[in-house]
């Protein structure tokens, strides 16, 4: 009976309390008396209770929002910007023991890489290399979180806040290029159609009684119309002879 006794408060104070489960996600640094002392993998795991403690770790790829950063380009022009960071925890060791809270340290080393990177270039440049820039940030970031166990496997700008005065003036901007293109592609169109009516009436004039039947086909279309207006034809012998008159 007294053995029975002694297991029951063996099972209950040390067995029970020692059961740890690990989700597949997950990776458990078990620190005993303070010090590091294994990795378990996903599982039910035993640890010494009193004497154990275990921190479990997340190794999936997490994103990360960057706040949004006030940032003075190469040409002086102030901007927000913010990106999302995609980084997972290689080493669970080095994530745990390395750093106080590995995800706030990312973060806020990011942000750091993100005003410094962006303020290297120009506004315009901003606008349009935004993956070139977030592959740098994400290569300053990464080289950094390495000593923490730490990959980051993307860095994606997401948006970029100009100031009212210069949305406007690339609002402006804009539409006088559209006025220009419109202009550009209207003056085009009036050209090719005038070309198109000297071809047309040269090979009138080259073919005989062209502008006879031209003229037949004037006054079909404007014999429907009423109008108070008379019109007198001449034979174009007479056209010609009045013509050449000096």
């Amino acid at each position: 009976m007294e053995i029975l006794v002694i297991l029951s408060l063996i099972l209950f104070l040390i067995i029970i309390p020692g059961i740890r489960v690990v989700n597949q996600y997950e990776r458990g640094i078990v620190l005993r008396l303070g010090k590091f002392h294994r990795t378990m993998d996903p599982g039910l795991r035993l640890i010494f209770p009193y004497f154990d403690r275990m921190i479990k770790v997340d190794v999936r790829t997490t994103p990360m929002d960057i706040p949004k950063q006030e940032v003075i380009t190469k040409d002086n022009v102030t901007v927000n910007v913010d990106a999302v960071v995609y980084y997972r925890v290689l080493d669970p060791r080095k994530a745990v023991l390395e750093t106080t809270n590995y995800s706030y340290a990312t973060s806020t080393f990011a942000q750091t890489a993100l005003r410094d990177i962006t303020g290297n270039f120009e506004l315009d440049e901003i606008l349009s290399k935004r993956d070139e820039i977030s592959s740098q940030i994400k290569e300053i970031v990464d080289k950094q979180t390495d000593k923490w166990g730490i990959d980051i496997e993307n860095v994606k700008l997401q948006n970029i806040e100009l100031p009212s005065d210069m949305k406007r003036a690339m609002a402006k901007q804009a539409e006088a290029e559209r006025e220009r293109r419109a202009a550009v592609i209207s003056a085009e169109g009036e050209k090719a159609a005038a070309d198109a009516v000297a071809q047309a009436a040269s090979l009138l004039a080259k073919t005989p009684g062209g502008i006879q039947i031209r003229t037949l086909q004037t006054l079909e279309k404007i014999s429907t119309d009423p109008s108070q207006k008379t019109v007198i034809l001449l034979p174009n012998d007479v056209a010609n002879i009045i013509k050449n008159i000096k």
